[in-house]
């Protein structure tokens, strides 16, 4: 038995605790509550520190680490373009592996201790078992075209099947249809069913941006154009991105949407009735320009809604707690008020909501007795009170590197420092941002652009 002792325990489930003790056995919490109280064991006092349930990063790339910088100020569908030949052209499955790897070992020190990662190439699931973390890789699918829908639902088969040896209680894998500017109505019936068959679990980017909005309503704009030259057609596909969804049936297998900016009140109706949650991404959105979700509304209609950092392609950071502050910031400037949502809102968001979002909140996201011992502590600051740790973990921690993190009661990051660093990682990812920058500086941006 361990006894981790700190000046705050939050287990979000209930009330904070101050000088308190989770004490864990193996790999489960057996007790949480004042220090003077719960089993006798090895006592390691953490200091002044908040202790945390770990942090749910809801929704991210890891694969694209390495492009962190090097997609800056371009409108979505350039950054759609120049990520995708960038990616074709430099990065091989090595190098996506490794900027997986350094990926994680950002988001561990930050506390993140379970991920919901769309990827393409598949990597993310071997990085993960390797990291020691909690998680769900979807594994992305793309057709456009509904001539290649058999030959994408037929690969997706084949990935998965490849991929499902390398579950464990930790890690499991799902499917990802991309986004509805990538994937055409027959393959997301196919996915969806897919998904049913295999019981697996489904992501989808969603109501993210203007022009998937044109696209999805108006057959305009220029994801529109771009799939005309390709010569696949283009017609009004539903009222709303969301009504596709629920049109073609994939609301049905209760999908984790991905965004949900461009949402009305019928969406978020749709959205509650069908039981989906939904990653919401505010730094990314607002980095691409893409506008605030209505998370108020979203919260007060009883969607399931957890935070996602998104890549670092569109964001540069992994931090939730920086994704709690910015998504309560936001909100408020957008509501023209300060009551809502609150930090303690964000912080659920960040924890319980993260796990109820990729069905993991049986074992995850709450500091209780039975639960799996996934913890992040944080250094409080020592130049001042803190009377509110909850507000204290959302104003004033963000950016701050956690200075414990365990997943299922073994150390991750402990004083501060990752205790297994992949040795010559950062080097290794440093080369491939070099290989971006001069691809870029080669003219590659412009090969394959249509």
């Amino acid at each position: 038995m361990i006894r981790y002792r700190a000046r705050w325990i939050v287990p979000i489930s209930s009330p904070p605790v101050a000088n308190g003790v989770v004490a864990v056995d193996g790999e489960r919490i057996a007790y949480v509550g004042p220090a003077d109280g719960g089993p006798q064991g090895d006592e390691q006092d953490l200091g002044a520190v908040v202790l945390l349930p770990g942090l749910v990063n809801a929704h991210c790339h890891l694969e694209l680490t390495a492009m962190r910088g090097f997609l800056d100020d371009l409108d979505f569908r350039r950054w759609i373009l120049r990520l995708t030949n960038a990616r074709r052209a430099v990065l091989d499955r090595d190098a996506l592996l490794d900027s997986a790897r350094y990926g994680l070992e950002e988001g561990v020190g930050f506390g993140i201790t379970a991920y919901a990662d769309t990827c393409a190439s598949g990597v993310v699931l071997q990085a993960m078992r390797e990291a020691g973390v909690r998680g769900v890789m979807y594994q992305e699918v793309f057709g456009p075209d509904p001539l290649q829908c058999a030959e994408s639902i037929a690969t997706l088969r084949e990935q998965i099947a490849g991929l499902r040896y390398l579950e464990t209680p930790l890690v499991r894998v799902g499917i990802s249809p991309h986004a509805p500017y990538t994937v055409c109505d027959d393959l997301f019936r196919a996915a969806a069913s897919l998904a049913r068959e295999l019981n697996l679990p489904m992501a989808t980017h969603v109501a993210e941006s203007e022009v998937e909005h044109q696209l999805v309503i108006d057959a305009a704009g220029v994801f529109a154009d771009g799939l005309r030259r390709r010569g696949i057609a283009v017609a009004r596909r539903a009222d709303s991105p969301i009504q596709l969804l629920a049109t073609l049936g994939v609301l049905d297998v209760r999908p984790l949407l991905i965004h949900c900016v461009r949402v009305d009140a019928r969406d978020i109706g749709t959205i509650v009735a069908s039981g989906s949650p939904v990653a919401h991404c505010p730094a990314s959105n607002a980095k691409l320009g893409h506008g605030v979700a209505p998370l108020d509304e979203m919260l007060a209609a009883g969607v399931i809604v957890g935070l996602g950092s998104d890549s670092m392609a569109s964001n540069n950071r992994m931090d939730i707690l920086a994704e709690a502050r910015m998504a309560l910031l936001a909100q408020r400037a957008r509501m023209r008020s300060p009551a809502t949502p609150s930090a303690e809102d964000v912080l659920a968001l960040a924890t319980i909501g993260g796990a109820r979002a990729i069905g993991i909140d049986a074992v995850a996201g709450t500091l209780e007795p039975g639960k799996s011992a996934d913890l992040a502590a944080f250094t409080l600051n020592p130049h001042g009170p803190t009377h509110d740790p909850i507000a204290a973990a959302v104003f004033s921690i963000a950016g701050a590197q956690a200075r414990f993190t365990a997943v299922a009661g073994r150390v991750l990051v402990r004083d501060g420092a990752l205790l297994r660093p992949r040795a010559g990682l950062p080097e290794r990812v440093d080369a491939l941002g070099a290989a971006l920058a001069a691809w870029l500086d080669a003219g590659g941006e412009m090969q394959g652009v249509v």
